[in-house]
């Protein structure tokens, strides 16, 4: 009668070959993406209450916006810019409430430093449909395209990302025109928003954006 017997040198190769496959096969997992809350949040500053801020210019009185609030707002926007981008869309201020805004595509990364840059301050946080490095994207493709709209009659004056991330706001002469071939050539899900305006001079220095008022 034929006895099998184990192969010490198999067994071992064997157990070799299942432990690589178990290791391989967890390191290949990337790891999940958290993402933050969803439908807005406050930070803990916004539970005091403050007065409004105002300077004299010349005979006229204008809202101001507080130093802690101004450096809060460079944190967030200088933090968000270089390593958010995915998720942070931009900001605004809102002088009258003594706050700032923030919209961004919910990220759990980036709320946790939303809530340690804003230190004591107020900040709301708003969601966005789209982050600053996608917008960014979509304008510098339609920018560099500027020349060959205006040859085919497509006259851009203006194309920026909104801060709110709602999209690539494009202002043209040509709205109707320039609504019917831009998403020819970009595709109908670019976020593109077509605005009515003529040639412009920028500015030389952009400010933050200022909140509506009165608004939410």
């Amino acid at each position: 009668m034929r006895r099998d017997r184990f192969r010490p040198g198999l067994l071992v190769l064997g157990l070799l070959v299942l432990g690589v496959l178990l290791v391989t096969s967890g390191c290949g997992e990337p790891e999940p993406v958290e993402r933050g809350l969803t439908g807005g949040w406050i930070t803990a500053g916004c539970e005091f209450v403050r007065a409004p801020q105002t300077v004299r210019v010349g005979n006229r009185t204008l809202p101001a916006t507080p130093p802690a609030l101004a450096a809060a707002m460079a944190r967030i926007d200088a933090g968000g810019r270089a390593d958010h981008a995915a998720s942070y869309a931009g900001l605004e201020v809102d002088q009258q409430r003594v706050r700032a805004v923030v919209y961004r595509v919910p990220s759990a990364g980036f709320d946790d430093f939303i809530r340690l840059s804003a230190e004591n301050t107020c900040v709301v946080v708003r969601d966005a449909a789209h982050g600053l490095a996608e917008l960014t994207d979509w304008s510098d493709r339609i920018v560099a395209d500027l020349r060959a709209w205006q040859e085919h009659g497509v006259r851009i004056s203006t194309v920026v990302a909104r801060h709110d991330g709602v999209g690539v706001e494009i202002g043209t002469r040509d709205v109707a025109r320039a609504r019917a071939e831009l998403p020819r050539r970009y595709g109908r899900s670019a976020p593109l928003i077509f605005v009515e305006q003529g040639p412009v001079i920028p500015l030389a220095q952009p400010g933050v954006p200022t909140a509506p008022q009165p608004g939410g």
